[in-house]
């Protein structure tokens, strides 16, 4: 996949795969610092269906955002959580954004806090999913010994 270039630009395809390349591997390293298991999961679901949408994936969000200054890990989960809570139309996401608020410090009261905090702005029908979410999540860790709370 090429990404059009600006007119006039200088990059070449070359300086392109560099760039990607490193974006990738900032992107990999901080996805499994985040997520683990549960992002590389997702990650090898879009092989067979999109894979240059896992690249673009791995390299935007990981690669770029949470790999700026400015907010620690813990704190962009918590805004992830609870922006996934509030669109109440992505339980997957949410699921391994809750693993990865507790795989970056974040205690389960903590995520509560927030998904009670988005019934005021998003409904409680949001919260309650987010809430039935996290408990699944919760619940999971717990079953395999490794739960953060």
């Amino acid at each position: 996949m090429r990404v059009a270039e600006a007119p006039g630009s200088m990059q070449n395809e070359e300086e392109s795969k560099i760039m990607k390349s490193e974006r990738f591997k900032i992107g990999w390293k901080k996805l499994a610092e985040i997520d683990g298991e549960q992002g590389k999961r997702v990650i090898e679901a879009l092989k067979d269906i999109a894979p240059d949408f896992a690249d673009i994936l791995i390299e935007f969000p990981f690669g770029d955002v949470y790999s700026r200054p400015g907010l620690d890990l813990k704190s962009r989960e918590i805004a992830t959580v609870a922006a996934l809570t509030a669109m109440g139309t992505a339980r997957p996401q949410l699921k391994v954004h809750v693993h990865g608020a507790l795989n970056v410090g974040c205690t389960q009261q903590e995520i509560i806090e927030v998904m009670i905090q988005m019934a005021v702005y998003a409904g409680f029908p949001a919260a309650l999913n987010g809430l039935f979410a996290a408990k699944e999540v919760f619940d999971e860790r717990e079953t395999k010994g490794s739960s953060c709370s």
